[in-house]
């Protein structure tokens, strides 16, 4: 299943699409945040811009699924949480790596990668940062 895009995220999978991370940040206080969302979640004002994120973070929690998924093939997935650089935490797959817990490291470094899916969505997934 992919997403669909909503008013509130179409910034989010055109960013995407184009092989950007863009995430929201408040104006007001300078929280960035995800998920998207019209105001800001730790002051509630209405004043946020989006903006490209680096793309950069580190690998804060996963777990392995072994049981076999139509969409990811019959090979063991990540399903992670990265912590961005930026702050906000993002659900995702650890992809460029053997899924096993010698190789999924937590703490480690992570950079973005996007997979396109279809001509309109490519999913932000994440690899072992290089260097």
């Amino acid at each position: 299943m992919l997403p669909e895009p909503t008013p509130e995220t179409r910034h989010f999978w055109e960013g995407c699409k184009d092989g950007e991370l863009r995430l929201q940040r408040c104006t007001e206080c300078t929280h960035s945040y995800f998920p998207p969302r019209p105001f800001c979640p730790k002051c509630g004002s209405r004043d946020v811009e989006v903006y490209a994120a680096s793309g950069k973070g580190f690998l804060y929690s996963y777990v392995i699924n072994h049981r076999p998924r139509p969409d990811m093939g019959t090979e063991p997935h990540s399903i992670a949480v990265v912590e961005l650089d930026e702050g906000p935490r993002l659900m995702t797959n650890i992809v460029g790596c053997p899924q096993t817990p010698e190789a999924l490291q937590l703490d480690m470094k992570v950079q973005v990668k996007f997979e396109k899916q279809t001509d309109d969505i490519s999913l932000p997934l994440f690899e072992p940062a290089k260097g």
